[in-house]
C-alpha cells in the first residue's frame, strides 16, 4: 500500500459562545481563557504543530477577533517590552506564528460541529485534515516519550489511511454529554467503528467509549455532512456523518495515551490549570 501523504491542515471550530463560563466569556472567546499563562487555543495549535500540521484554519463567529489578534504581531506591546526580560514570554507564540499559516472563516449560524467543519471545506479542499476542539485539552503521557493525542491519530492514519477519531472511557452516567461509539477491537485500544450515537441516555448507550475533540478526517466526510439532516438539538452532528461513513468505509477509534481535560467545564478547567502549573510552568 502506498504511503499516505502527510496531513498538512488542521481545523479549529471556535464559534461557540462559552456560556458555561459567563460572565468571563461575555466579551472574551472561551478559546482565549488561559491555562496558567497560555490560552487554550494556543495549546491546540502547538499540538497540531507537533503532529506536523502547519496550515491552521479557524472557524469563528462574532466576538472572536481576539483569536486572530493572538496569532498576529502586537507592535505596541512588543515595542514596549523589547530588550527587557519580559520579551522572552513571547518566545512560544512567536515560534507558532513563524511556523504556521492561518486562515479564518466565519460560521454565521451556530448549527453544530458538523456544520462548522463543513464551513471549512474551502480551506481544506480534497485533502485529509485534522480537527481539534480546544475545549478538550490533551496532555502527553508523563511516563513515556509519546506525543500528544493528535500525533497518535496521525500515526494511525499513516498506517490505515482512513478517518480516525479519539475516544476515552467515561462514566456510564455521563454518556448523554458525548458521542458514543461501538466497534470491534482490532488491536489493543484500536476499534473499527460500526456504530455511533450522539449523546445517548445512559440506558441507551451501546458502550461508555466517548468521542473527544480530536479527529483525522478524509475529505469524503464533506459529502456525508452535506447529506446529514439536523440531529440532536437541531444541529448537524459530525457523529451522524461519521456513522454513515463507517457503513461504507473503515473508520477507526483509538484510546489515545495521555490525559484529557474537559476545559469546557469549570471543574475540568481548574483541574487543567493545576496540572499545567505543577508539571509545565516555571518562572
Amino acid at each position: 500500500m502506498a504511503k499516505a501523504p502527510t496531513i498538512r491542515k488542521c481545523l479549529f471550530p471556535a464559534a461557540g459562545y462559552g456560556t458555561r463560563f459567563l460572565p468571563a466569556t461575555k466579551a472574551m472567546p472561551k478559546e482565549m481563557l488561559p491555562i496558567v499563562n497560555k490560552p487554550l487555543i494556543q495549546y491546540g495549535v502547538e499540538e497540531a504543530m507537533e503532529a506536523g500540521m502547519t496550515q491552521i484554519g479557524f472557524i469563528t463567529g462574532r466576538g472572536k477577533r481576539a483569536i486572530a489578534d493572538h496569532f498576529d504581531t502586537s507592535f505596541e506591546l512588543e515595542h514596549q517590552i523589547f530588550g527587557t526580560s519580559k520579551e522572552s514570554h513571547l518566545d512560544d507564540i512567536r515560534q507558532v506564528m513563524d511556523s504556521c499559516d492561518f486562515v479564518f472563516m466565519r460560521q454565521r449560524e451556530m448549527l453544530g460541529l458538523g456544520h462548522a467543519i463543513l464551513t471549512g471545506e474551502p480551506m481544506i479542499g480534497a485533502e485529509t485534515f485534522a480537527v481539534i476542539l480546544a475545549d478538550d485539552l490533551c496532555a502527553a503521557p508523563t511516563d513515556s516519550d509519546e506525543k500528544r493525542a493528535l500525533a497518535q491519530l496521525a500515526e494511525l492514519y499513516e498506517r490505515y489511511q482512513c478517518s480516525v477519531i479519539a475516544i476515552e472511557e467515561v462514566p456510564k452516567e455521563d454518556t448523554a454529554s458525548y458521542g458514543i461509539i461501538s466497534g470491534d477491537e482490532i488491536a489493543p485500544g484500536i476499534y473499527q467503528v460500526n456504530d455511533m450515537v450522539e449523546k445517548p441516555k445512559p440506558e441507551d448507550a451501546p458502550t461508555n467509549m466517548a468521542i473527544i475533540g480530536r479527529y483525522i478526517l478524509t475529505p469524503e466526510i464533506f459529502g456525508y455532512l452535506k447529506q446529514t439532516a439536523p440531529g440532536a438539538n437541531g444541529e448537524v452532528q459530525i457523529t451522524d456523518a461519521l456513522k454513515q461513513l463507517a457503513q461504507n468505509r473503515q473508520v477507526l477509534a483509538v484510546k489515545f495515551k495521555g490525559q484529557r481535560f474537559d476545559c469546557g467545564s469549570i471543574e475540568g478547567f481548574v483541574e487543567a490549570t493545576n496540572y499545567y502549573y505543577e508539571n509545565h510552568y516555571s518562572d
